[in-house]
């Protein structure tokens, strides 16, 4: 239109333009520009702030529009800062404190980030809750939560996640007296904790706190002064203190429900020990305890599948030491342990004689299903510092309540000791109960059977004393077979005097060089005792079998086999196994590897070498007396002998050889009949070998004669009295009778008799 026009059209172009330019100004484009916009020119709009027609805000078409923009959206999200949300409105939006925050000034709406104030809301102190009566406001972080107040529980069917729950008092435990028990101290203690718990409705931590005080008091008290108690049997004290264990540990239980979130620790001034822990469910380790006892365990176990009023578990430790008063003398469970201990000590283990080394602590948790826990709990437990000594043992032990026909006892099973330092004891356990550190001394032998055994032994060696001082000096009873004799006992006096003061290990369970000695002399003078019984046996093969002229060993011979075949015997033991001699418990030879075969084997070995000699023997004897001239007198001696060696192999054979069949060494009555014949050896050898021959009697009465007389004089035969002539001369014609018989067994070599050693011994006469 501004191109080159004729004059007639100039004027058509004029009015044109004027008119266009009318219509522009009238609003020509509002009828097509959509809401939200505004125009631009005859083709064009723009939408307002906070719209948008697409990627664009100009519409150039009709069928365009205008939407709004949400700021609060991808990939936008307009930031309102912390504890605040975006809100969008058409064609804005504006930040708002999230529920449970405000802002300083007390509203909730701002513009942006750097408006924002917004702080936690403490619903319950400006009251804004719906908290029932009976229940208490607790304030959280943007919000609050409705538990029920110290001293009460939810109703049924109300849970602690309910967001209003109504809620009743608390029941207590009841604390009542074991049946059979009447006690005025005790009755007194149960009306005391019923009066504290029956009204208990706190106002504060500090409530609670003052009645845990006054419990433990009041414990104290019954314990320090019992009164009547001290008179109940043991079984009945036993139960008495379950009865007060668990019901200490229920109450506690309900009070510590009552405390604020966090720990709790108490010490009356007779030194019991509490501590507390309050904390919300979780998992993770925790440790809790005081400077008697420390428990480290998953706080999951603690809570379990129990449901605690507040939301919060509870965990905690007692420690009492007057309680031990109660549990005194009470038995521990060997059951368990039996087959270890035994194999420890390699001896029968009894019972144990306990003593307490710490307080006894009693754990607690929420969770009352602690019988086996899923994963262990770890204690340490602070005690008197004392070593053990022989035969004793730190246990870490829990009292089990009655069981069936069994009273309370102490028991391991299910906890073990994992070490023992400078006064501090570390035990695992999967269950939770009341846990004592004890010192268990463990009886391997029967005190009667020990008794039994030092007092037979003590008469044994003085009979054996005996034995020797008359095979040494009575003179008209010497031979080659007293000198069996002498040497027999002499072995014997010295292995059972060593037994006697020795046998017992007191190194604390281990085996040194003192034990391993005296095992060794107990080994080596018992075998040669059994090797001098079985040389007795060949002098009487040699006397009968060899039909009476046939040489007996020479006195040199016999202590070669008498002390050199167990010398070898020793010496190849030690050789072969050193380590066998000695055990835990006994200086004796060891179980392991067989060891006890090589006392055992040589025993047996010699027994029945013996009793086949002496079968032999008897046989013979009954053949030289069918004959037709038999020699009678020496006939009857060698019966005598034979008679005399098959009851000294029976005193020695059987009371060895009846341990061989003692398999079970929990038979009492066969323990006692075995104990007996060997601790009697030494007396039944003197009542065979001295007492029983007429010589020996004739002279024990002249040494008692001279004693009483006062003419006694070096145990000489040769003295005189105007009293006794005439017994004097009945004494020389019998000797010469005796030794006219020695030389008749001189001539044919009998190796019973000895020119040089006076007349021959006439056993039985």
């Amino acid at each position: 239109m501004a191109g080159p026009c004729r004059p007639a059209l100039l004027v058509l172009c004029m009015v044109l333009r004027l008119w266009g330019a009318a219509a522009y100004k009238t609003g020509g484009c509002a009828k097509w520009c959509p809401p939200h916009s505004t125009c631009l020119n005859a083709t064009t709009c723009r939408c307002e702030p906070g719209f948008t027609s697409g990627e664009e805000p100009i519409i150039t078409s009709p069928d365009g529009s205008c939407d709004d923009i949400n700021e609060c959206a991808p990939p936008l999200r307009t930031s309102c800062g912390k504890f605040a949300d975006c809100q969008n409105t058409e064609g804005s939006y504006y930040c708002l404190c999230s529920p449970g925050y405000a802002l300083l000034s007390g509203g909730k709406k701002f513009h942006n980030e750097s408006e924002n104030t917004c702080q936690d809301v403490d619903e319950c102190r400006l009251r804004l809750h719906e908290c029932h009566s009976s229940t208490t406001c607790i304030n959280t972080v943007g919000s609050y939560k409705c538990r029920c107040s110290p001293g009460w529980e939810p109703l049924p069917g109300h849970t602690r996640d309910a967001k209003n729950p109504e809620c009743q008092g608390i029941d207590f435990p009841t604390w009542t007296a074991p049946p059979g028990i009447h006690s005025p101290a005790l009755d007194a203690f149960f009306e005391e904790v019923q009066n504290l718990t029956r009204d208990f409705r706190p106002q504060s931590p500090q409530d609670t706190s003052d009645t845990i005080q006054k419990l433990i008091k009041a414990l104290d008290g019954l314990l320090q002064a019992p009164g009547d108690m001290e008179k109940l049997e043991p079984p009945s004290q036993h139960r008495l203190a379950t009865q007060l264990l668990v019901g200490m540990e229920g109450t506690l239980r309900t009070l510590a429900q009552s405390l604020p979130e966090g720990s709790f620790n108490y010490t009356s001034s007779s030194s019991t020990e509490l501590s507390l822990m309050v904390q919300p469910q979780k998992n993770g380790d925790t440790t809790i305890g005081h400077s008697q006892a420390q428990m480290m365990l998953n706080w999951a176990i603690a809570t379990g599948n129990e449901t605690s009023r507040y939301g919060l578990t509870v965990a905690g430790i007692l420690s009492t030491p007057n309680m031990k008063n109660l549990l005194a003398n009470a038995s521990l469970d060997l059951e368990g342990r039996l087959a270890a201990l035994e194999k420890t000590y390699e001896s029968p283990v009894l019972d144990a004689q306990l003593r307490f080394l710490s307080n006894v602590n009693s754990v607690f948790l929420s969770n009352m299903n602690t019988g086996k826990l899923a994963s262990p709990v770890t204690f340490n437990f602070s005690h008197s510092r004392e070593m053990p000594g022989p035969r004793e043992e730190v246990i870490c032990a829990f009292w089990k309540g009655e069981d069936g026909n069994r009273s309370g006892h102490w028991s391991t099973e299910g906890c073990e000791v994992l070490g023992t330092k400078d006064g501090m004891t570390t035990c695992q356990c999967h269950h939770l109960s009341s846990f004592a550190i004890l010192m268990a001394h463990y009886h391997i032998q029967d005190p009667r059977l020990e008794l039994i055994t030092k007092v037979g032994l003590s008469l044994s060696l003085i009979c054996l004393l005996l034995c020797i001082f008359t095979f040494l000096l009575v003179r008209s009873i010497q031979s080659s077979r007293t000198t069996v004799h002498l040497h027999l006992c002499l072995c014997l006096f010295l292995g059972s005097a060593i037994f006697l003061v020795g046998v017992e290990n007191n190194g604390d369970g281990e085996v040194g060089t003192r034990c391993r000695l005296v095992a060794g002399l107990l080994h080596y003078f018992f075998l040669a005792a059994f090797c001098w019984m079985s040389l007795e046996g060949l002098e009487l093969y040699f006397l009968v079998v060899h039909v009476f002229h046939g040489q007996g060993l020479r006195t040199r011979w016999q202590c070669l086999l008498g002390y050199g075949v167990p010398l070898l015997v020793v010496v190849v033991s030690a050789a072969v196994y050193s380590e066998g001699y000695g055990r835990p418990t006994y200086c004796w030879l060891s179980l392991e590897w067989g060891f006890l075969w090589s006392f055992v084997g040589p025993l047996a070995f010699i027994i029945l070498c013996n009793a086949v000699i002496f079968v032999i023997t008897v046989w013979k004897l009954t053949q030289k007396f069918s004959e037709i001239n038999p020699d009678t007198k020496r006939l009857r001696k060698a019966r005598v002998l034979t008679v005399t060696a098959i009851a000294q192999l029976f005193v020695l054979g059987s009371t060895w050889g009846f341990g061989l069949f003692l398999f079970d060494p929990h038979s009492s009555a066969l323990s006692y009949v075995f104990t007996l014949l060997n601790c009697l050896q030494g007396l039944f050898l003197f009542l065979l070998l001295c007492l029983l021959n007429k010589k020996v009697r004739e002279e024990y009465r002249r040494w008692a004669s001279a004693l009483v007389g006062g003419k006694y004089s070096a145990f000489s035969s040769s003295h005189s009295s105007s009293t006794g002539t005439s017994q004097q001369t009945r004494a020389l014609r019998s000797s010469e009778s005796g030794c006219e018989t020695l030389g008749r067994a001189r001539r044919s070599s009998h190796p019973f008799g000895d020119g040089a050693q006076g007349c021959g011994p006439q056993w039985g006469e």
